[in-house]
């Protein structure tokens, strides 16, 4: 089955979605499947987030187009990017990088050719008139050399330092989801090896300080209290059983986060 799978910050109010549907449609029969068009306006880093922890859930040979795009219109590039199961789509902003490390092996291409894009290029609509057309002529089986040329200069983007000692692990908020779980940059690679579960632990978010346990699931805290966990996404979240963690502390992304133990 061959699939192209949107991501972008354009909701579906003004009908921008759908008219980059209609362009891969006219091209070619791919499914297309919807990630997310609900980022936050111009929120790059949050795209990247929702992208690295989706596209590995896809069949190999998925095209991944997402468009976060503040920078449309000025110089910046626009990329390809093959990894070991997938292909990613979009503009050269830092948004494509985390999920392509993720999936492995990734190659680089700027996309340069110009017959492979809409007859007519809007300045402020890439995501239509480029990246849309080329996600389906990808899916299509275009060459990637016909698409554009191999590159090693492209923005890079990742979530930031985690620094782990004896006695606790400190990093930063990246995103709240839904419910509003706050989700940090303290991968569980980072931790697995330290954290004990049903533990009681210090929780401090810009220096204040906050009472947790640490737990296997949001249920093993008593309704209303504050917990830590490990998320689906295997990073560390701070949750409130059956409340809003990030309501309720007040944070935001970039804040600081010490867990001691």
């Amino acid at each position: 089955m061959k699939i192209i799978a949107l991501l972008t910050d354009f909701g579906l109010k003004d009908g921008y979605v759908s008219q980059m549907k209609g362009v891969i449609s006219s091209i070619t029969d791919a499914r297309i499947i919807d990630i997310t068009h609900d980022i936050t306006p111009h929120n790059i880093r949050e795209a990247a987030f929702i992208l690295q922890n989706t596209a590995p859930y896809y069949p190999v040979g998925t095209v991944h187009l997402a468009v976060v795009d503040p920078g449309v219109g000025t110089d910046r590039k626009g990329l390809i990017i093959t990894t070991k199961s997938q292909i990613l789509v979009g503009p050269d902003n830092g948004v494509l990088i985390p999920a392509a490390k993720r999936l492995g092996d990734l190659t680089v291409y700027e996309i340069k050719n110009e017959e492979y894009m809409l007859k007519n290029v809007s300045n402020t609509f890439h995501g239509r008139d480029i990246f849309a057309p080329i996600a389906a002529h990808i899916i299509n089986g275009v060459s990637f050399e016909k698409l554009g040329d191999k590159t090693d200069k492209f923005i890079d983007l990742d979530f930031g330092e985690v620094n782990v000692s004896k006695k606790d692990v400190a990093g930063k908020v990246i995103y709240f989801d839904h419910f509003g779980n706050i989700i940090t940059n303290i991968d569980v690679a980072s931790v697995k090896d330290i954290f004990e579960y049903n533990k009681k632990i210090k929780l401090y978010i810009n220096d204040k300080q906050k009472d947790a346990v640490f737990v296997k699931s949001y249920s093993f805290a008593k309704k209303g209290q504050l917990l830590v966990t490990i998320g689906g996404s295997n990073y560390l979240e701070i949750s409130l059983n059956q409340g809003n963690a990030a309501e309720k502390l007040n944070v935001k992304p970039d804040d600081k986060i010490k867990i001691t133990f």
